[in-house]
């Protein structure tokens, strides 16, 4: 059986595919839950300052880097999760240092000016250089 040579760029799209895979395996068989066993072991330890736990409408739980300002919790989404909040407000729970608090959530699609000025906040270290494409969405918690 003669198998087809493939070319370079065949090869870079399958090594490029397995990587993906590979990280996106790594981070929810292992990254994310030794995040969540950190928490509840540490609800006030150095990385509960930063990360929470947020229960999706459909119960997923993640792991997610935040900023609290009063009753709004911003949250950068990064990965897909955040179609689990649809284009309303969809009610969620998060645990912020070991505390449950309810809440409704909301992605921003329309206000890029808000979006750009809570990242700033959320996230001052990510570079100015990178393309509007690779910005996370913004979701905001309004916590009951």
């Amino acid at each position: 059986m003669n198998l087809p040579v493939l070319s370079w760029f065949q090869w870079l799209v399958i090594v490029a595919a397995l990587g993906l895979v590979g990280v996106l395996a790594y981070v929810n068989l292992i990254g994310n839950p030794r995040v969540v066993r950190e928490l509840a072991a540490h609800p006030q330890g150095e990385r509960a300052g930063v990360v929470m736990l947020l229960r999706l409408p459909g119960g997923r739980v993640l792991p997610v880097n935040y900023r609290r300002e009063g009753n709004l919790v911003f949250v950068g989404a990064d990965g897909p999760w955040w179609r689990a909040l649809g284009r309303g407000s969809a009610p969620v729970t998060v645990t912020i240092r070991g505390e449950t608090l309810s809440g409704r959530a909301r992605v921003v699609f329309d206000d890029p000016d808000y979006k750009r000025e809570v990242f700033g906040r959320l996230r001052p270290d990510v570079p100015r250089w990178l393309p509007a494409w690779l910005d996370a969405h913004l979701v905001v918690i309004e916590l009951d």
